[in-house]
């Protein structure tokens, strides 16, 4: 008799999630070994910013997008960035990093006592723009990822770009309803930045 495939590999391939639409990024590394995934890191993004539903998102992550297209991508022309997953304003969810690889979307940052974020969190960005509301589909999807993660990770902790590199970033930014994702998730608000309310 055949056994049974655990819930969890049903979901899970890898570090890849099915829930997610699959969209290889050159730009991820190992991570140190031996390191447990725990944290979450929040972002915010748009291309350009404030502009929603197209693919210059995407294509920023890969490597393909084109500088000359927007004024704007002259003040980010030649970065090499990644996230693990990219929340659409739909709640259509897209993954580009293994959740197994070190994606590269916190850069110098600093949590709860440990450097170098990247190396122990899983980055979501949500396409949007810091200071403004985020789509109830976004939290909606958000939720079911951050479910899905703590299935394959031993995921204790979230936090946004701006908690996390403070100063330095401002995403995902007041418009962002951490207590209403604390509600959707049922997580203990020890999980959550002091701050959030």
């Amino acid at each position: 008799m055949a056994t049974p495939t655990p819930p969890t590999e049903r979901r899970w391939h890898g570090g890849w999630w099915r829930g997610a639409r699959r969209i290889d990024s050159p730009n991820h590394g190992a991570r140190p070994r031996g390191t447990a995934v725990d944290l979450i890191v929040l972002h915010s993004i748009s291309l350009p910013p404030g502009v929603y539903g197209g693919d210059e998102v995407e294509r920023l992550f890969t490597n393909r997008l084109d500088w000359d297209a927007h004024p704007y991508f002259q003040s980010i022309r030649g970065i090499e960035v990644s996230s693990h997953f990219f929340v659409r304003r739909d709640g259509r969810v897209l993954q580009f990093v293994s959740t197994v690889r070190r994606a590269w979307h916190a850069g110098a940052s600093h949590w709860r006592g440990r450097d170098n974020c990247n190396d122990f969190s899983v980055g979501v960005e949500l396409e949007g723009l810091e200071g403004e509301a985020f789509e109830a589909a976004q939290y909606e999807a958000l939720a079911r990822l951050c479910r899905a993660l703590r299935t394959r990770h031993p995921i204790e902790q979230m936090a946004g770009h701006e908690h996390v590199a403070p100063g330095r970033k401002r995403d995902p930014g007041p418009g962002f309803d951490w207590p209403r994702l604390r509600q959707l998730v049922g997580w203990n608000p020890s999980c959550f930045p002091e701050a959030t309310g």
